[in-house]
């Protein structure tokens, strides 16, 4: 009797992290849906931009992937987390707290900018520029400084460790985590595109965590029968979790 409460626990405890796995690959997809749509539509970073609506729907957008990204990252980590080893590890905790640490600057630009562009332009324009790599009146290098590296370690380096991990770990769609890798390399080029066209090298690696996360989303279960040993239909085999190469 024991020993099958302790089955029935031990199965209901594995359908309940396959749930919470593929709802967190349904968080993974609307992150990557808004990164894409914050690179395909946000304006320029200038001052007459603040007040726009493009600029508030951008970056309440973007404000929102610093909830869903770490989670759908969770999922994505822990669907292969002995698989892709001690990269999947460091890649997914340097890009949670990326996406983290990037929607404190996110909020500060659609709920703390608009109200100042008329009472204090100077201080909007010195915020911008940690964005466009201009000096403002006032000096804002050191918060600059923590962007950057908070793009270079937990984007760029962050970005190609997971993708690696994804790509070599072949539980997940083994070109989703090439592209994720891809997309965290491409990040510099935004310097030497125009300034209208910089924010859509993000593209490439939303379109990775679409990717990723619907993997997880539509992945084929267990079925439910499999919860309860024995109850299997004669002759029936019981499938296991599906693993995309």
């Amino acid at each position: 009797m024991n020993t099958k409460r302790k089955t029935s626990k031990d199965s209901t405890r594995k359908i309940t992290a396959s749930s919470l796995i593929r709802w967190a690959g349904f968080s993974a997809m609307i992150a990557g849906i808004f990164f894409v749509l914050v690179g395909m539509l946000h304006p320029l970073n200038i001052l007459s931009s603040v007040t726009t609506t493009p600029w508030a729907i951008v970056h309440i957008l973007a404000t929102a992937i610093g909830f869903f990204g770490p989670l759908g990252l969770t999922g994505i980590y822990a669907r292969q987390v002995e698989e892709s080893g001690w990269l999947g590890l460091v890649g997914y905790i340097l890009m949670s707290l990326w996406l983290v640490n990037l929607s404190h600057f996110t909020f500060i630009e659609v709920f703390v900018l608009p109200p100042l562009v008329t009472q204090a332009p100077t201080v909007v324009e010195s915020v911008l520029g940690i964005f466009t790599k201009s000096a403002g009146e006032i000096n804002l290098s050191a918060l600059s400084t923590i962007y950057d590296l908070n793009g270079f370690i937990g984007y760029m380096i962050g970005g190609v460790l997971l993708g690696i991990a994804t790509f070599r770990a072949r539980v997940l769609p083994r070109w989703a985590g090439a592209l994720l890798a891809i997309g965290a390399l491409l990040v510099p080029f935004a310097a030497v595109l125009p300034p209208v066209h910089e924010a859509k090298v993000t593209i490439p690696g939303g379109l990775a965590l679409v990717w990723l996360g619907y993997s997880l989303w539509a992945e084929k279960r267990q079925r439910a029968v499999e919860a309860v040993p024995g109850r299997a239909s004669p002759g029936s085999t019981q499938p296991e979790a599906s693993q995309v190469v």
